[in-house]
């Protein structure tokens, strides 16, 4: 082979190897340069995704001890600081977008998206009077049609939809019958399909849905159990949620021909964190009995946050909220929901939104 030759194929080395390393996803920016790049997200489902959209006069999040962590004072959060949306945003390199309630408030904050969870919500309506899923899109659709945001808009974001449970502690309350939970799951699963839907049809790029957490595994479960293990029973339906789940997205992403749709794997997440028996090497801590709750009330029927006519307080806090996975006794701690999107479960579900 001649210099000429040989200078031209190393050249031409030099190219590919370069055009190959520009297509790896790197830890600084996750993501190639060709790729979708989101601009704003966008909200909806319940307490797990809520930043402040609950009546003040109605939920505990905006009572002490909630938002101890972060910001240092209650802001809506179910949490002791950050929840499910901070993280998301923050994998996004967006701020947290403004919650719905807040819009008017603080507009500088609009294009970031926004937030329209609301704890304790449902895909149909829950114990919660406050507005369900279809109605949170309708809330999107009003501010498309007032022209707060463009379908320009909707074509650059990330739709991040929470769904944690609600509907299924409503059928529970509501003397549901355990022969009829299957069916009551898959007419859940049925009316989510149709809001992922609705969200794409106005416009989203990709749709994140949240997998049902290990149900069995929350402290308000495993309290009859001293904390010391899950409800087997709630965990299977759990996973029968998440087994149809997984099916409906992949018949939305066969139906429009696109792979808009995922599932953010939060069961195995969570199941990851609680189960682990010493620290990963890297930001995921092992919780000293994981199933505790740092915040409860201090009898049956008694919450986090709940006081007596006196003002004072009937509830007991642990001494460190960085050392419990959950909060109270359905939320995770800050540190409960860093755990969870440290977790590989979660963040090669995460790497789908590019």
């Amino acid at each position: 082979m001649d210099t000429q030759n040989l200078l031209f194929s190393f050249f031409c080395f030099f190219l590919l190897s370069l055009f190959s390393g520009l297509l790896q996803v790197v830890e600084g920016s996750r993501v190639s340069p060709f790729a979708f790049r989101p601009k704003k997200l966008f909200v909806f489902g319940d307490s797990y995704a809520d930043t402040g959209n609950n009546r003040k006069d109605s939920a505990n999040s905006w009572k002490v001890p909630y938002g101890i962590t972060f910001p240092g004072k209650p802001d809506g959060r179910f949490s002791d600081g950050r929840v499910l949306t901070d993280f998301v945003a923050r994998y996004l390199g967006l701020k947290t977008p403004v919650a719905y309630r807040w819009r008017k408030e603080q507009a500088g904050r609009l294009k970031y998206g926004m937030n329209f969870a609301y704890g304790g919500t449902g895909v149909f309506d829950t114990l919660v009077s406050e507005p369900n899923m279809t109605t949170q899109i309708g809330f999107l659709q009003q501010l498309l049609d007032d022209s707060v945001y463009t379908k320009r808009d909707l074509k650059t974001s990330v739709a991040l939809v929470s769904v944690a449970g609600n509907d299924y502690s409503t059928y529970i309350t509501r003397n549901g019958s355990a022969e009829g939970f299957p069916a009551f799951i898959s007419s859940v699963v049925s009316q989510l399909t149709g809001n992922l839907k609705r969200i794409h049809n106005l416009g989203a790029r990709k749709i994140a849905l949240s997998a049902l957490q290990p149900m069995g595994c929350l402290p308000q479960s495993t309290v009859r159990f001293s904390f010391q293990q899950c409800n087997e029973t709630e965990n299977t339906l759990a996973n029968l949620h998440n087994q149809l789940l997984v099916q409906a997205v992949n018949n939305l992403n066969k139906q429009t021909n696109d792979t808009s749709f995922f599932v953010l794997d939060i069961y195995n997440a969570f199941w990851t964190v609680l189960n682990q028996k010493q620290a990963h090497q890297v930001s995921t801590p092992a919780f000293e009995n994981p199933l505790q709750p740092c915040c409860v009330g201090v009898s049956a029927g008694l919450k986090c946050g709940s006081v007596d006519g006196h003002g004072e307080k009937k509830y007991t806090l642990c001494s460190n909220p960085k050392s419990k996975f959950f909060w109270d006794a359905v939320h995770p701690s800050q540190e409960g929901w860093q755990a969870v999107y440290s977790t590989p479960d979660l963040r090669n579900s995460l790497k789908q939104l590019w």
